[in-house]
Parts: C-alpha cells; structure tokens; sequence
C-alpha cells in the first residue's frame, strides 16, 4: 500500500480521537463550566451537528480544487476548532467550537476516500479506504482512552490542545507523503454534484448507511450500562472492555476492506448478516462475562466489516460526483449516531430493560440488509431494460484505476 495512505490514516486518527473523546470528559467538562452532564451531553451532539453540516457543503464547495489542498485545508480547520475548543471561556463557546471541529469530519474522509481509492489500483480500492479508516478504530484503542486519561488528570483542555497537535502533525503529513494533486478542469461544479442525489441507488446505499450503522450506534451508545448493569463489570473494567471493542473494529475493518475487493455486496451482506446475529444473541452472550467481553469485540468486528464497503457503493452511485457523495456518506455514519442512540433509548424507556438496545439493533441491522438488497435490484432492473451501468455503479474489482485531479 502507499505510504501516502499514513498521512490519511493521521488525519482520521486525530478525528476518531476527537469525535468520541467527549463522552469520557463529561464529567471534567461540566463541573468546569458549571453546567449539567445533561447539558454538557450537548457537545457531542453540536460535533454530529457539525459533521452533518459541513460534509455535502465543504466536499461540494472544494470540487474543483486541488485534493491534496482540499485535505491541508480541512486539517487546518481541524486545529482550529479543537484550539478554539481548549481556549473556549464559556460552554456556549465551546457549544460552538465543537460545531466547527466537527465541520471538516465527512469532507475529510470523503475526499480522503477519492484519494485513497486513486493511490492504487482497481483491485484495491476497498483495501485503500480501509487504510485510512484504521486511523479511526485505533482512535477508539489508543486515542480516546488516552485523551481521556489526560483530561482526567491534567485538564479537558489539556485534551484538545494534544488533538490540535495531531491535526499539526496530519498536516504535515499530507504535504510531505501525498503527491501534487492539480485541479481537473472538468471537475463537476456544484450544482452537477448535486445532481448526483437524483438518482434512487445513491439514496438507496445512503440509506444502508444510516439503517445499518443505526444497528451499531443503537447497542453501543449503551453499552456501559450493559456492561455494568447485566454483565456484572466494574465501571473501571468499561474502558479495557470499550478497547476491546476497537480491536473487533480495528480487525473488521481490516478484512472488510480486503473481501470486498473480491466481492463489495456480498462483504455488505455478510458484514450485515454478522451483525443481526451479534446484536439478537446479545442478551444471552451478557450472562457471563467471559462471553460478554468475546461479545463486544465481535461487534465492533461485525459493524466495521460493513464501513469500506458502504464507503465505496456510494462513491460507485454516484455518478461522477464522488467526493460529495462520499462526504455525505459521512454525514449518515453521524445520522446513524443519533438515530441509533435514540432508538435505543426508547426501548430502555419503554420498561423492555438494558439488554433491549441490542434486539432494537437487530431489527435495524436486518432493515440495512434489506435496504442493501433493494438497491442490488435496483441494478439488476437497470440492466435488465438496457440501461447503460457508469463506471461507478460497477463492483469494486471491476473499476479502472483512473488519475487524480
């Protein structure tokens, strides 16, 4: 692979670090801004706010830059609003500065996803864009419980100045490791990528995103209580267990990226197929804790399997417009965050106890799988009538390498 790829991989790192980081300085964070962990729950929210703002209008305003300045300056914005972040004098500052650290998230990894899939060849794209999403599982090993341990004893802010120091680093990277990329003279302008949502397989392969992931986001957002309350851990026992989880991540997307370079949609419905049975036989693998910790590593394995796939089928729908579309598929990874978290806080609600996310879960996962099975006959009735397939919609292994702008 090339080593251009780290740069990427730094870069997702330090965002990985940043987005998930917030859920352990709640308690810093509050009682330092003399607020309630309800209200200081609102930064994570402002950051998914942030993302699913700036992914479609960043990617879409930067199509016809250069890539490699397109991804300096994403960074840039990066440290700055982790900066503004260490420095806020107020929780409304913060409020706000989390919105812009979170502005440059999808289109980082949008068009990071374009570059990536331009380094190498056809046969492997997937592999590619799992390189540079392994910066975001191991942010979930070592950058989020590190991060946190610093918060904890030498101060939140403390945190966000070593996360700005990442995107320094990232940045740095960038120039150094990822050729000159010139702008493409015959680069879709806005209103063309905005075109490309028009067509019904794009919508179709977001919506896998959202359901699918929603699978995950609707177990793992609370998983502490799982954890603690049914499986009998230690709170202190949460963060080895939470690493756990970002090694079946870390592996999954791994081997995700590189089956799906043989097979893209049957990656997505193994990858899926994998998670419904995780998820569903959640409650009887939390009887035990042995099981229960093999369980939290098999679903990161499982839900990561699915993200550098769903990745590329909505670059390949998207009909020459891939870095928007790819940016937005960032978007309904965080959609997929909220709507998760609140399906699953509706089972809690609704008396069916801790365990109830993961069933919720299931039945989200097998949603997913169905979504991705439509959008395979959507295809196969395109080829049925005539209609001419892109190059985009094409599997992954079949796609010519092609050069960047």
């Amino acid at each position: 692979m090339p080593l251009a790829l780290l740069a990427l991989a730094i870069g997702a790192f330090g965002i990985g670090t940043t987005e998930f980081v917030m859920m352990g300085l709640l308690p810093n964070v509050a009682s330092d801004l003399h607020t309630t962990i309800p209200a200081a729950g609102h930064l994570v929210s402002a950051y998914a706010l942030g993302v699913v703002i700036g992914a479609p209008l960043l990617a879409a305003l930067t199509a016809k830059l250069p890539r490699r300045t397109v991804l300096i300056a994403l960074m840039v914005l990066f440290v700055v609003g982790n900066a503004l972040s260490a420095f806020a004098p107020s929780y409304d500052w913060l409020l706000a500065a989390r919105i812009v650290s979170g502005l440059p998230h999808g289109a980082f990894f949008g068009v990071g996803a374009v570059v990536a899939t331009g380094l190498v060849g056809p046969e492997r794209k997937a592999r590619s864009v799992s390189m540079m999403f392994l910066g975001l599982t191991i942010a979930n090993i070592i950058g989020v419980p590190a991060a946190t341990l610093m918060g904890q004893h030498l101060g939140w802010r403390a945190t966000f100045l070593a996360v700005s120091a990442i995107g320094l680093v990232a940045i740095a990277a960038i120039v150094a490791l990822i050729p000159a990329m010139p702008a493409d003279p015959k680069a879709a302008g806005v209103r063309r990528e905005l075109a490309a949502f028009r067509t019904l397989p794009l919508w179709l392969a977001l919506g896998t995103t959202v359901v699918g992931f929603g699978a995950l986001f609707a177990a793992y957002s609370y998983i502490t209580p799982m954890l603690t309350e049914v499986a009998g851990f230690s709170q202190g026992s949460v963060t080895i267990l939470l690493a756990l989880f970002g090694v079946g991540a870390t592996a999954g997307n791994l081997l995700g990226g590189r089956f799906a370079d043989r097979s893209l949609r049957g990656t997505l419905y193994g990858g899926l197929a994998a998670l419904t049975a995780v998820l569903a036989l959640f409650p009887l693998f939390l009887q035990a804790q042995w099981s229960a910790g093999l369980a939290v590593i098999l679903l990161g394995g499982a839900a990561f399997v699915t993200g550098s796939p769903l990745q590329l089928m909505v670059m390949e729908k998207a009909q020459g417009a891939p870095s928007l579309a790819s940016s937005a598929n960032q978007a309904a990874f965080n959609l997929a965050n909220a709507g998760g978290a609140w399906i699953g806080g509706v089972a809690i609600a609704a008396g069916f106890g801790y365990v109830s996310p993961a069933v919720a879960g299931a039945g989200l996962a097998v949603l997913g799988l169905v979504f991705a099975v439509g959008a395979a006959r959507v295809d196969r009735r395109a080829d049925a009538r005539g209609v001419p397939v892109r190059e985009e919609a094409r599997p992954a292994h079949e796609l010519q390498a092609a050069p960047l702008p």
